[in-house]
């Protein structure tokens, strides 16, 4: 399968039986695809694809969102956007990076891929590469999963 930049995937369970982080957004209610994740291309790496978990657990997010703010006044580890017209919390702080081996399918409505708008795209990418860089830099604490080590794990596979 070919992956596109900017769309949203659902993820294979065998994908989180071989990572085993217990920080990872997992597959939910068997037989149901859930949650999709939006992805980006890896910089470095041609065959790993960085997957961001989508949610539509809106009070929750912006509480947590409203709480960072107050602390550091800016907040990249969040985001919010709109999928199919409605807004969903985009959790940067959730993201993992797996290969097109794991990918499933695409999440596609009415026969067409289901997008953000382009200028929502070129800022969740440009939070979710900076969260990234940080994350290389030593501050693996603002992600949840351990995305240093899944990185190693799928390049070493």
């Amino acid at each position: 399968m070919q992956v596109e930049q900017g769309k949203f995937y659902f993820i294979k369970d065998e994908f989180f039986e071989f990572i085993k982080d217990k920080e990872l957004c997992q597959n939910k209610e068997s037989g149901n695809k859930r949650p999709c994740f939006y992805c980006f291309n890896d910089k470095k790496y041609e065959n790993l694809i960085w997957f961001i978990p989508i949610s539509s657990k809106l009070e929750k997010y912006e509480r947590i969102y409203k709480k960072k703010m107050k602390r550091t006044k800016i907040v990249d580890t969040i985001a919010f956007g709109y999928v199919e017209g409605e807004k969903k919390a985009f959790l940067i702080q959730n993201m993992f990076p797996t290969t097109e081996q794991y990918v499933i399918q695409k999440y596609v409505k009415q026969n067409r891929d289901v997008i953000v708008n382009e200028k929502f795209n070129k800022e969740l990418q440009t939070k979710a590469n900076k969260v990234l860089n940080l994350v290389k830099k030593g501050y693996n604490k603002i992600v949840f999963p351990d995305i240093i080590s899944i990185k190693n794990q799928l390049l070493k596979s």
